[in-house]
């Protein structure tokens, strides 16, 4: 059986589609490639979709290198005959060499019968290993792989805090700081997440069989293997009982290597955190192009205005005995604030010391209300999609007004974000409803990333509108659960008319009109600031 490694793919299989608007760069890479590998017989193709859906891909079989084309942009956007080139498309250069180190490296093949975590361990340490033997040949290339980091690691490589998605990190990133493709500062909060879970002495441990793969010959196949076992057992899996790659628990919620993986790779693309989240956002998860668009209406408006009010008023009711401090009597003087106001007269400047101290009357300080509203966008719910379209906007805008933080998602065969926190749309998406539910894992986990609703210091609740017909239930309630015991409420509306599962730990109200489901949100949202 071939290496494994999801951009190096055995076997002859059948190129991909040449563009002619791609030629020159196909040719162009085809010449310089034996300058990278010192190998001969390789070619190169360039073209969009190219890679068999990885950024790029070598067939060692076929002897070809593929690369695709939308790391570059557009096929004027450089002149690959130039050497400086590279220089304007470094991210599909770098694919290029880390490609071409595998084409020189990879010379080793898994052996028949290896568990397929082994395997998969053996992939992730060949890749630091085919870079450190790149680097060590052509020092130049650092430059290069430095930029394909971003584009070879996914954001969910690590959708779980457990020992085996630890281990992968440390082996993707921590590997590539002893390979010197990346510095230690930039991956030092995800080296504390890694030690956070395994512990310095299980990393320590991991770092020896990585260090030991750089130094490893590149046909040297019974070493890669022996040093992937090395590995399982270290994170206390045995190949031979459980031979298949650990997969994710689907309930429960991602945590700090997420976080740190998220950090590490805005700060390597040049934005923020926020930047690169929003960036994410907008690629993963906008509205379908069959999704219309249209002004609000008047009652729209008026129940967007009603509802900021409700809100209002809920977080000023009930005044309680406070103190509020004056810049004129009546109260009790303050005297340091009364000897600064005295000072900044001297000064010349406008005094902003308070020196008095009234009682008054006052609202008590309400926590910043955290609403998400799931709605399920699957065939049988197709009453509910209008009203929860206009439900979105209407939150939305009464949230801007009133301090709160509302997001809005469908779920259905995919997850869509129809408004995000503290935006104030400007039109109203109308939802379609199609295929199924099957995506309602994500999209609670998306609620919690975008609204920190296991947070605490915040009010938060989540409001589901679904007949909960899911397809895993089990793990919906591993994460319903896990809402709740975070001090998350949890509101369930489901139809009157359509059988369904109910949840524990979930609010449950049945609902015979889908215009009602709106109603029943904002009592839900203003009841919990009545009562925070």
């Amino acid at each position: 059986m071939p290496h494994p490694a999801t951009h190096q793919q055995p076997g002859h299989t059948t190129p991909a589609g040449g563009d002619p608007d791609w030629q020159a760069w196909s040719d162009a890479w085809t010449r310089h490639i034996p300058v990278l590998t010192g190998r001969t017989d390789l070619t190169v193709t360039v073209a969009p979709g190219a890679g068999g859906g990885a950024p790029a891909c070598f067939y060692p079989d076929s002897a070809r290198i593929e690369v695709d084309a939308t790391h570059i942009g557009a096929p004027d956007a450089a002149n690959p005959k130039r050497a400086g080139h590279k220089r304007l498309v470094p991210t599909a250069y770098g694919l290029l060499v880390h490609e071409a180190a595998h084409a020189a490296h990879s010379q080793w093949r898994t052996p028949p019968g290896t568990p397929p975590v082994v395997a998969a361990v053996a992939e992730v340490l060949e890749e630091s290993r085919i870079e450190y033997r790149q680097r060590s040949r052509r020092r130049g290339d650092r430059r290069w792989l430095r930029h394909t980091v971003t584009t070879l690691i996914s954001p969910g490589e690590a959708p779980v805090d457990d020992p085996w998605h630890a281990g992968h990190l440390a082996g993707l990133l921590l590997a590539r700081v002893d390979a010197r493709i990346i510095t230690a500062k930039d991956i030092r909060g995800v080296r504390a997440a890694v030690t956070a879970i395994l512990g310095r002495k299980r990393l320590l441990q991991l770092r020896d069989v990585w260090r030991q793969a750089h130094a490893t010959d590149d046909s040297d196949a019974d070493s890669m293997v022996d040093l992937a076992w090395r590995w399982c057992r270290i994170l206390g899996i045995d190949p031979r009982l459980q031979p298949q790659t650990p997969v994710p628990d689907p309930g429960l919620f991602a945590g700090r290597l997420a976080q740190a993986l998220t950090d590490y790779l805005a700060h390597a693309t040049g934005l923020t955190p926020a930047e690169y989240r929003a960036q994410q956002l907008t690629a993963r998860f906008s509205a379908p192009a069959t999704w219309s668009r249209r002004e609000p209406t008047d009652a729209e408006r008026a129940a967007a205005r009603h509802l900021a009010a409700r809100l209002r008023r809920a977080r000023t009711h009930q005044p309680e005995p406070d103190t509020r401090p004056s810049l004129i009597p009546p109260g009790r003087l303050r005297t340091r604030h009364a000897i600064t106001a005295q000072a900044q007269r001297a000064a010349g400047t406008i005094p902003t010391a308070t020196p008095w101290q009234q009682r008054a009357a006052m609202p008590p300080p309400k926590p910043t209300l955290h609403l998400g509203v799931i709605v399920d966008v699957s065939y049988s719910m197709h009453p509910y999609a209008g009203p929860m379209s206009s439900a979105g906007w209407i939150l939305a805008h009464a949230a801007r007004s009133s301090d709160a933080v509302t997001a809005t998602i469908a779920f259905g065969s995919d997850v869509t974000l129809l408004i995000g926190p503290r935006q104030r749309p400007t039109h109203v998406q109308d939802m379609n409803t199609f295929g199924g539910s099957s995506t309602f894992i994500d999209a609670v986990k998306l609620a919690d990333e975008l609204l920190h609703l296991r947070q605490p210091g915040r009010l938060r609740m989540l409001a589901v509108v679904s007949d909960g017909d899911l397809d895993d239930i089990p793990a919906a309630q591993r994460l319903v659960s896990a809402l709740h015991r975070a001090g998350c409420a949890v509101l369930w509306l489901r139809p009157a008319d359509l059988d369904g599962h109910t949840f524990t730990d979930a609010t449950t109200v049945l609902v015979a009109d889908p215009v009602q489901a709106t109603g029943h949100i904002a009592d839900a949202a203003v009841a919990a600031l009545e009562q925070a």
